[in-house]
């Protein structure tokens, strides 16, 4: 306890730090918002992020890190509707690798979606290497082959052996994946949440990317040649990745989906 620290002569005693904490860890106190006894703060941040005068502060998420909200313009509706939908999905890559710095600038995002309970929980592991992505393709392509389901992957197979093209990874030149503890039960949902930040992030630095299904269910296997591959330490699994690379083709509309379907109760 003790993480939480309240200026006194800031505080307006708007309570607002008590009504926003999701796990209640705060009370009104004789002259300042405290802290409650065996309560567990999760570090969401809420406390400091919506006190109005600056008053109040948190070890767990320091109010010197966090940023002035309204120092940024805000979309309105047309724009990020337009922005969501514009999105897409890319399987077709330039040969041209994305650099570190953009590749970091896309995974320091993913690290600031939202998680259950705060627990994030997600490490990262940017392959820059075109050879390994390359290895992890063929490695697939063998896994496949002799999975009992080959017969569902054959055209698959046929189009990589027989062509050279590649239908795993579609030529991205590199690779995202999301690693976290075996026993952690919220490791593929914080990951699903991550990357989708990260690829909703891409397009505004001319990325694009595309879930790797094949990869993601090839690493899920037990024993996958991949974990080995990738060095990815005992104890930990891969949850889920992204192909990543620029678009060799650019998109003219905004395609539309099923028909909304949904039921008010």
């Amino acid at each position: 306890m003790d993480f939480i620290t309240v200026t006194e002569e800031k505080c307006i005693k708007c309570e607002l730090c008590i009504k926003a904490c999701p796990t209640f860890v705060l009370k009104m106190g004789e002259k300042v918002p405290e802290e409650v006894a065996n309560t567990t703060c999760i570090a969401c941040g809420h406390c400091v992020a919506i006190c109005p005068s600056g008053a109040i502060d948190n070890k767990k998420t320091p109010l010197s890190k966090q940023i002035d909200g309204k120092d940024f313009p805000k979309l309105n509706s047309e724009q990020a509707e337009h922005f969501l939908r514009s999105r897409r999905s890319i399987r077709n890559y330039q040969n041209k690798s994305v650099s570190r710095e953009a590749l970091t600038k896309l995974v320091d995002i993913a690290r600031l979606a939202p998680t259950a309970s705060n627990s994030q929980g997600i490490s990262f592991v940017v392959v820059e290497d075109k050879q390994l992505v390359e290895k992890a393709i063929e490695l697939i392509i063998e896994m496949l082959e002799k999975s009992p389901l080959n017969a569902a992957f054959k055209g698959l197979i046929s189009v990589y052996r027989e062509t050279g093209a590649d239908p795993i990874l579609r030529g991205a030149p590199n690779l995202i994946m999301t690693t976290a503890d075996k026993n952690f039960s919220g490791g593929r949902g914080n990951s699903i949440s991550s990357l989708t930040y990260l690829e909703l992030f891409a397009p505004s630095l001319g990325l694009g990317t595309c879930w790797a299904g094949y990869f993601e269910y090839c690493a899920s296997l037990k024993g996958s040649p991949l974990l080995k591959l990738f060095n990815i330490p005992e104890g930990k699994t891969i949850t889920a990745a992204v192909m990543v690379g620029y678009p060799k083709y650019s998109y003219k509309r905004i395609v539309d989906r099923n028909p909304l379907e949904v039921t008010y109760i």
